[in-house]
């Protein structure tokens, strides 16, 4: 059977998302998810892509893409392949590292690119042993986790410089101080009553 196509479009916005081989572990340490981001940010500037949201798991990653040139398979060719071919090298391994083909999710700009962006931040605090803290804890877990784009959403001395945070804050009046302090509330609401998106993206 084959593959389906890909929808691609000039300014598309996808939820895209990878999973190791078997569910096993794509980072090992700090230093290959700090590389990973590295390879990231260079991919963007060579395909002219824009990140709004990430997040690093051990074994998955979830990022909000939007591409100005309609090149999603393109760009993620190029990025897929380039930290497969780091991960290898470095752990003295050969083959797949992730199962299948990455995912990606079309969402509508307007109406759910805050929504996605917020999902994508809860991931931390999904993982098995999280749930069942205290929501204090969680929240600050949540907001102290290096390796996401979260931390930069609530302060400007913790951005990665190549996120783009204002299309997402400006349903909360912009990236002001005001406009994260917005935002920051509502993750405290989704943590309390939940979050979900299956059935808001195609």
């Amino acid at each position: 059977m084959a593959r389906p196509l890909r929808i691609q479009y000039p300014g598309a916005l996808y939820h895209v998302t990878n999973r190791g081989n078997e569910r096993k572990a794509i980072f090992k340490d700090d230093a290959d998810r700090s590389e990973f981001l590295q390879i990231l940010s260079q991919s963007i500037n060579t395909y002219g892509v824009i990140v709004h949201s990430f997040v690093l798991m051990d074994n998955h990653w979830h990022i909000l893409a939007q591409t100005p040139l309609g090149n999603l398979g393109e760009f993620m060719r190029h990025f897929n392949i380039t930290y497969t071919s780091h991960y290898n090298r470095r752990h003295n391994r050969v083959g797949h590292l992730y199962q299948g083909r990455y995912k990606s999710f079309l969402i509508e700009l307007d109406s759910y690119l805050s929504k996605v962006s917020r999902y994508i931040h809860l991931n931390p605090v999904h993982a098995a042993g999280r749930k069942r803290m205290e929501a204090k804890k969680r929240l600050q877990y949540l907001f102290d986790y290096k390796w996401s784009s979260l931390p930069g959403y609530a302060a400007l001395s913790r951005r990665w410089d190549f996120v783009e945070h204002g299309t997402v804050l400006a349903e909360y009046g912009g990236d002001t101080a005001a406009g994260r302090r917005k935002y920051r509330s509502r993750i405290t609401e989704d943590l309390t009553t939940g979050l979900t998106i299956r059935d808001q993206i195609v």
